[in-house]
């Protein structure tokens, strides 16, 4: 069976939601503080998924996820590294996606010793997003997401989900590796560069996204289930899905 980690601290909230999400794909889930993995790094090597759920990691301050990605660079740095170049699978969703991308995991386009490559910041609104969005699913290196339906909904719920990239450059890489691998649909809510709603390395295994799969895994989560409208099984389910069959290769 595959093993996956859902990674908690102070001010994570979908942690539960996230370990529901992957049981009911396949996988075992363990539900880890993050100072456990600091104790022993070498825990990472019996999972073949790590998730870093949504939330508010320590309240948000500084900056969304700055925290938390600054813990995770400096006191698992090394460990994260060999899991990623394992082929592991890493994904962080909503401020899960805000920390990977801090932490300078993601989007991976320079050398490290370059500094970030992106942010997450303030919404374009100057608000608060809580609402069901349309994105679209493109073709990336994250080739184990390929087969979701091209567009569909997933919920949002950030402040701070505008995705920017340091330059022009940049972007133009991460469209060019195939980074790209969700946008915006229709509408943008928070202004993000080129749509972006999320990215990967250019590997694939490592994935970070804004929308909440975890939140669409069942038809009775959308609000117009009652009108018959939505199916089982749901885009959110088939990530999960997605991610646990992945995983299976993996040894």
């Amino acid at each position: 069976m595959t093993h996956a980690l859902v990674l908690r601290t102070a001010g994570t909230n979908c942690d539960e939601e996230t370990m529901h999400a992957l049981k009911i794909s396949g996988a075992s889930a363990d539900l880890k503080h993050v100072q456990e993995i600091y104790r022993e790094p070498e825990l990472l090597h019996r999972y073949a998924i790590m998730v870093v759920p949504g939330g508010f990691s320590y309240g948000d301050d500084i900056a969304a996820g700055k925290i938390l990605a600054n813990e995770l660079q400096y006191k698992l740095g090394a460990a994260l590294r060999q899991f990623v170049a394992n082929r592991r699978l890493l994904i962080g969703v909503c401020n899960g996606f805000q920390v990977l991308v801090k932490a300078k995991i993601l989007p991976a386009v320079s050398d490290l010793s370059a500094g970030q490559d992106a942010t997450l910041t303030l919404n374009s609104s100057g608000r608060f997003q809580c609402h069901w969005t349309t994105i679209k699913c493109e073709k990336s290196k994250a080739a184990w997401l390929n087969n979701l339906p091209k567009t569909f909904e997933l919920p949002i719920a950030h402040g701070e989900g505008r995705f920017v990239a340091k330059d022009k450059d940049t972007l133009a890489a991460l469209e060019k590796n195939g980074q790209v691998v969700f946008r915006y649909h229709a509408s943008n809510p928070n202004g993000s560069n080129h749509d972006i709603a999320g990215i990967c390395n250019p590997a694939g295994n490592v994935l970070g996204l804004m929308p909440h799969p975890e939140r669409f895994i069942t038809k009775y989560q959308h609000p117009l289930w009652t009108q018959g409208k939505i199916a089982d099984p749901t885009p959110g389910f088939k990530f999960w899905q997605a991610a646990v069959d992945y995983a299976k290769g993996i040894k």
